[in-house]
Protein backbone atom coordinates (compact mmCIF):
# COMPACT_ATOMS: atom_id res chain seq x y z
CA UNK A 1 0.00 0.00 0.00
CA UNK A 2 3.13 2.71 0.48
CA UNK A 3 3.77 1.70 -3.32
CA UNK A 4 0.56 2.80 -4.09
CA UNK A 5 0.45 5.78 -2.05
CA UNK A 6 3.44 6.98 -3.53
CA UNK A 7 2.15 6.77 -6.71
CA UNK A 8 -1.08 8.59 -6.20
CA UNK A 9 1.54 11.41 -4.42
CA UNK A 10 3.34 11.45 -7.89
CA UNK A 11 -0.10 12.79 -9.09
CA UNK A 12 0.74 15.98 -7.89
CA UNK A 13 3.56 16.50 -10.15
CA UNK A 14 3.78 17.81 -13.56
CA UNK A 15 1.76 15.25 -15.76
CA UNK A 16 -0.82 16.18 -13.37
CA UNK A 17 -4.01 16.19 -15.46
CA UNK A 18 -3.06 13.20 -17.39
CA UNK A 19 -1.97 11.28 -13.73
CA UNK A 20 -5.39 11.82 -12.51
CA UNK A 21 -7.57 11.44 -15.25
CA UNK A 22 -5.56 7.72 -15.02
CA UNK A 23 -6.03 7.54 -11.58
CA UNK A 24 -9.58 7.91 -12.03
CA UNK A 25 -10.16 5.52 -14.95
CA UNK A 26 -8.91 2.62 -15.41
CA UNK A 27 -9.33 -1.23 -15.77
CA UNK A 28 -9.22 -4.75 -13.95
CA UNK A 29 -6.38 -6.49 -15.21
CA UNK A 30 -7.19 -9.88 -15.17
CA UNK A 31 -9.93 -8.25 -18.22
CA UNK A 32 -7.88 -8.17 -21.74
CA UNK A 33 -7.28 -5.04 -23.01
CA UNK A 34 -9.85 -3.67 -26.03
CA UNK A 35 -8.92 -4.97 -29.09
CA UNK A 36 -7.55 -2.22 -31.60
CA UNK A 37 -9.03 -3.52 -34.94
CA UNK A 38 -11.57 -1.50 -36.29
CA UNK A 39 -15.12 -2.68 -36.22
CA UNK A 40 -17.16 -2.50 -39.72
CA UNK A 41 -17.81 0.58 -40.97
CA UNK A 42 -21.87 -0.62 -41.46
CA UNK A 43 -21.88 -0.88 -37.55
CA UNK A 44 -19.83 1.89 -35.79
CA UNK A 45 -22.15 4.76 -36.54
CA UNK A 46 -24.65 2.48 -34.29
CA UNK A 47 -22.70 1.29 -32.13
CA UNK A 48 -21.30 4.46 -30.97
CA UNK A 49 -25.13 6.16 -31.17
CA UNK A 50 -25.84 3.55 -28.33
CA UNK A 51 -22.92 3.99 -26.11
CA UNK A 52 -23.64 7.51 -26.31
CA UNK A 53 -27.21 7.36 -25.50
CA UNK A 54 -26.15 4.89 -22.82
CA UNK A 55 -23.97 7.54 -21.12
CA UNK A 56 -26.25 9.86 -20.99
CA UNK A 57 -29.26 8.09 -19.73
CA UNK A 58 -27.05 7.43 -16.65
CA UNK A 59 -29.24 10.01 -14.60
CA UNK A 60 -27.34 8.59 -11.07
CA UNK A 61 -24.77 6.01 -10.22
CA UNK A 62 -23.57 4.19 -7.77
CA UNK A 63 -20.76 1.12 -8.37
CA UNK A 64 -17.81 -0.31 -6.55
CA UNK A 65 -14.50 -0.37 -8.15
CA UNK A 66 -11.26 -1.74 -8.19
CA UNK A 67 -7.96 0.03 -9.67
CA UNK A 68 -4.86 -1.50 -10.87
CA UNK A 69 -1.88 0.19 -12.07
CA UNK A 70 0.42 -1.74 -14.53
CA UNK A 71 2.70 -2.82 -11.73
CA UNK A 72 -0.65 -4.97 -10.00
CA UNK A 73 -0.95 -2.59 -7.52
CA UNK A 74 -4.30 -2.24 -6.40
CA UNK A 75 -6.92 -0.22 -4.39
CA UNK A 76 -10.86 -0.41 -4.47
CA UNK A 77 -13.01 1.98 -3.75
CA UNK A 78 -16.46 3.60 -4.37
CA UNK A 79 -17.95 5.89 -7.59
CA UNK A 80 -21.00 7.93 -7.51
CA UNK A 81 -22.05 9.63 -10.31
CA UNK A 82 -24.77 12.01 -10.84
CA UNK A 83 -25.36 14.29 -13.88
CA UNK A 84 -25.14 17.13 -15.29
CA UNK A 85 -21.14 16.60 -14.48
CA UNK A 86 -20.65 15.91 -10.98
CA UNK A 87 -18.38 12.52 -10.18
CA UNK A 88 -16.87 11.06 -6.74
CA UNK A 89 -14.02 8.26 -6.36
CA UNK A 90 -13.79 7.70 -2.59
CA UNK A 91 -10.81 5.56 -1.91
CA UNK A 92 -10.39 2.91 0.98
CA UNK A 93 -9.58 3.97 3.90
CA UNK A 94 -5.62 3.11 3.67
CA UNK A 95 -5.86 5.57 0.35
CA UNK A 96 -6.39 8.74 1.70
CA UNK A 97 -7.17 10.83 -1.30
CA UNK A 98 -10.60 11.45 -2.63
CA UNK A 99 -11.28 13.29 -6.33
CA UNK A 100 -14.54 15.40 -6.91
CA UNK A 101 -15.83 16.53 -10.19
CA UNK A 102 -18.52 19.33 -10.02
CA UNK A 103 -19.15 19.71 -13.66
CA UNK A 104 -16.56 22.51 -14.60
CA UNK A 105 -12.79 21.32 -12.51
CA UNK A 106 -12.21 17.92 -10.84
CA UNK A 107 -10.44 18.29 -7.42
CA UNK A 108 -7.91 15.94 -6.03
CA UNK A 109 -7.48 16.37 -2.05
CA UNK A 110 -4.63 14.40 -0.77
CA UNK A 111 -5.24 14.14 3.18
CA UNK A 112 -1.50 12.63 3.60
CA UNK A 113 0.28 15.86 2.83
CA UNK A 114 -3.02 18.26 2.77
CA UNK A 115 -2.27 19.27 -0.70
CA UNK A 116 -5.43 20.24 -2.92
CA UNK A 117 -5.09 20.69 -6.45
CA UNK A 118 -7.36 21.63 -9.58
CA UNK A 119 -7.82 20.98 -13.00
CA UNK A 120 -10.88 21.69 -15.93
CA UNK A 121 -12.56 18.58 -16.24
CA UNK A 122 -11.85 18.92 -20.48
CA UNK A 123 -8.21 18.53 -19.99
CA UNK A 124 -9.03 15.00 -18.31
CA UNK A 125 -10.01 11.57 -19.61
CA UNK A 126 -13.05 11.72 -17.52
CA UNK A 127 -14.85 14.08 -20.26
CA UNK A 128 -15.57 11.31 -21.50
CA UNK A 129 -18.26 9.96 -18.62
CA UNK A 130 -19.52 13.68 -17.93
CA UNK A 131 -19.41 14.62 -21.64
CA UNK A 132 -20.37 12.13 -23.59
CA UNK A 133 -22.21 13.82 -26.10
CA UNK A 134 -19.24 16.53 -26.49
CA UNK A 135 -16.18 13.94 -26.03
CA UNK A 136 -17.72 10.28 -26.91
CA UNK A 137 -19.24 11.60 -29.86
CA UNK A 138 -16.79 13.50 -31.31
CA UNK A 139 -13.45 11.60 -30.50
CA UNK A 140 -14.90 7.95 -30.26
CA UNK A 141 -13.70 5.32 -32.26
CA UNK A 142 -15.63 1.99 -31.91
CA UNK A 143 -13.01 -1.06 -31.52
CA UNK A 144 -13.80 -4.68 -32.67
CA UNK A 145 -14.22 -7.22 -29.81
CA UNK A 146 -15.64 -10.35 -31.20
CA UNK A 147 -18.72 -10.61 -29.22
CA UNK A 148 -21.72 -8.87 -30.34
CA UNK A 149 -22.88 -8.31 -26.39
CA UNK A 150 -19.78 -6.00 -25.85
CA UNK A 151 -18.89 -2.76 -27.46
CA UNK A 152 -15.56 -1.39 -27.10
CA UNK A 153 -15.34 2.49 -27.97
CA UNK A 154 -11.46 4.44 -27.85
CA UNK A 155 -12.27 7.91 -27.07
CA UNK A 156 -8.95 10.40 -27.86
CA UNK A 157 -8.20 13.83 -29.16
CA UNK A 158 -5.92 13.69 -31.96
CA UNK A 159 -5.02 17.59 -31.51
CA UNK A 160 -4.16 16.96 -27.49
CA UNK A 161 -2.53 13.72 -27.65
CA UNK A 162 -1.64 15.24 -24.02
CA UNK A 163 -4.86 14.37 -22.53
CA UNK A 164 -4.37 10.91 -23.09
CA UNK A 165 -7.00 7.79 -24.65
CA UNK A 166 -9.68 6.07 -22.54
CA UNK A 167 -11.39 3.10 -24.09
CA UNK A 168 -15.17 2.36 -22.60
CA UNK A 169 -16.31 -1.35 -22.55
CA UNK A 170 -19.82 -1.89 -22.34
CA UNK A 171 -21.83 -5.07 -21.91
CA UNK A 172 -25.28 -5.52 -23.11
CA UNK A 173 -27.77 -5.55 -20.02
CA UNK A 174 -31.42 -4.91 -20.54
CA UNK A 175 -31.56 -3.58 -17.09
CA UNK A 176 -29.23 -1.07 -17.62
CA UNK A 177 -29.87 2.73 -18.76
CA UNK A 178 -29.98 2.75 -22.61
CA UNK A 179 -29.57 -1.26 -22.78
CA UNK A 180 -25.79 -1.28 -22.10
CA UNK A 181 -24.11 -0.82 -18.72
CA UNK A 182 -20.42 0.23 -18.71
CA UNK A 183 -18.53 -2.77 -17.15
CA UNK A 184 -14.46 -1.14 -17.20
CA UNK A 185 -12.56 1.14 -19.31
CA UNK A 186 -8.48 1.72 -19.64
CA UNK A 187 -6.85 4.84 -19.06
CA UNK A 188 -3.51 4.98 -21.31
CA UNK A 189 -1.54 8.62 -20.91
CA UNK A 190 1.09 10.19 -22.94
CA UNK A 191 4.21 8.28 -20.95
CA UNK A 192 2.45 4.85 -21.64
CA UNK A 193 1.20 4.85 -18.15
CA UNK A 194 -1.61 2.60 -17.93
CA UNK A 195 -4.21 2.31 -15.05
CA UNK A 196 -7.29 0.03 -14.96
CA UNK A 197 -10.92 0.59 -13.00
CA UNK A 198 -13.69 -2.39 -12.87
CA UNK A 199 -17.01 -1.83 -11.88
CA UNK A 200 -19.53 -3.59 -9.99
CA UNK A 201 -22.57 -3.50 -8.28
CA UNK A 202 -23.77 -1.07 -10.91
CA UNK A 203 -27.03 0.85 -9.04
CA UNK A 204 -28.86 3.24 -11.15
CA UNK A 205 -31.53 6.02 -10.33
CA UNK A 206 -30.36 6.27 -6.49
CA UNK A 207 -30.58 9.27 -5.03
CA UNK A 208 -27.28 10.91 -4.32
CA UNK A 209 -27.04 14.59 -2.54
CA UNK A 210 -25.24 17.55 -3.38
CA UNK A 211 -23.17 16.86 -0.08
CA UNK A 212 -22.04 13.57 -1.61
CA UNK A 213 -19.57 16.45 -3.78
CA UNK A 214 -18.67 18.49 -0.86
CA UNK A 215 -15.12 18.04 0.80
CA UNK A 216 -13.34 18.89 3.83
CA UNK A 217 -10.48 21.62 2.95
CA UNK A 218 -7.14 19.67 4.68
CA UNK A 219 -5.40 23.10 3.91
CA UNK A 220 -4.70 25.45 7.16
CA UNK A 221 -7.67 27.56 7.85
CA UNK A 222 -9.70 26.32 5.01
CA UNK A 223 -13.13 24.97 5.03
CA UNK A 224 -15.41 22.61 3.94
CA UNK A 225 -16.16 23.04 -0.38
Amino acid sequence: MKTLTKTFRMISGAAAPIALGAAALGVCATLSPAPVLAAPASSNAAKLDQAVKALRAITTLKADFIQRDRNGGQVKGTLTLKRPGRIRFEYEKSVPMLIVGDGKALTMIDYEVNQVQRWPIKNSPLGALLDPSRDVAKYGTVRDTGNPDVISVEVRDSEHPEYGIITLIFTRKASAPGGLELAYWVALDAQNTRTTIQLSNQRYGVAVGEDAFRWKDPRPRRRTH
